[in-house]
């Protein structure tokens, strides 16, 4: 099966996907969230499209430049499912109503910055399942939020999904050379039942740079002939 590849811009305003049913929309209503120390800080995911919302999987992660974004837990029907104990005293999430989601962040201290981001699995019928990022809110501790408006980034995924076997080469480039500033691979995983693998790759730009182009490529055994690649150039 061919390879797939999608570009997301996580600053736009929501992250969508159809493809002939129903059209899975999520949004955050805040860009940014300004607190304290030892305060607290609540977001919403509100969700549009998703089918039995009430028994859906909503997962949380958080994205800190340089690094990879880290899944923080999901919630279905029940209460919040964490990869073992670490946050259950620092992160909480319930849903309310019928397509609202929302993340609460507990004593919060300045390690806790970052941008926050709902997702959802969406499995279509054909093309299978690909992971639905919302457009994110970035937590902000007091002290520094002139350096976070000074500083603007745009923060941009490149999500390959259903290659076998593992192995695969992920590269950025501009219309001239590869890029290798601020980027961050993660770690390949299976995400189907078909030991199919996925991988992500993030790149974060300056604001002065909003005019380029970029272009993540890969290489792998099913695409010995070509390289492939995707373009992604931001709207005003």
């Amino acid at each position: 099966r061919a390879l797939r590849m999608l570009l997301l811009p996580l600053l736009a305003l929501a992250a969508t996907w159809s493809h002939g049913q129903a059209q899975v929309l999520l949004k955050q209503r805040e860009v940014s969230i300004t607190r304290g120390n030892k305060t607290r800080a609540s977001m919403d995911c509100i969700a549009e499209g998703v089918p039995a919302f009430q028994y859906a999987y909503i997962h949380w992660y958080r994205h800190v430049p340089n690094k990879a974004p880290e899944w923080i837990l999901y919630i279905g029907d029940g209460a919040a499912s964490y990869d073992g104990n670490s946050y259950r005293n620092k992160y909480s999430s319930s849903k309310k109503g019928t397509n609202v989601c929302t993340l609460t962040i507990n004593d919060i201290n300045s390690s806790d910055e970052g941008a926050y981001y709902c997702a959802y699995w969406h499995f279509h019928r054909t093309l299978g399942g690909h992971l639905v990022f919302c457009s994110g809110t970035e937590l902000v501790v007091s002290g520094k939020v002139l350096h976070s408006l000074k500083f603007l980034k745009t923060t941009y995924v490149c999500l390959i999904e259903k290659f076998y076997p593992e192995v695969i080469r992920v590269k950025w480039t501009d219309d001239e050379k590869e890029v290798t500033d601020n980027v961050v691979k993660g770690d390949t995983w299976q995400s189907t039942k078909e030991d199919k693998y996925s991988i992500a790759s993030w790149l974060t730009v300056p604001a002065e740079n909003e005019e380029k182009n970029y272009y993540c490529k890969y290489e792998h055994e099913e695409e010995k002939a070509s390289l492939n690649y995707q373009k992604f150039s931001q709207e005003k």
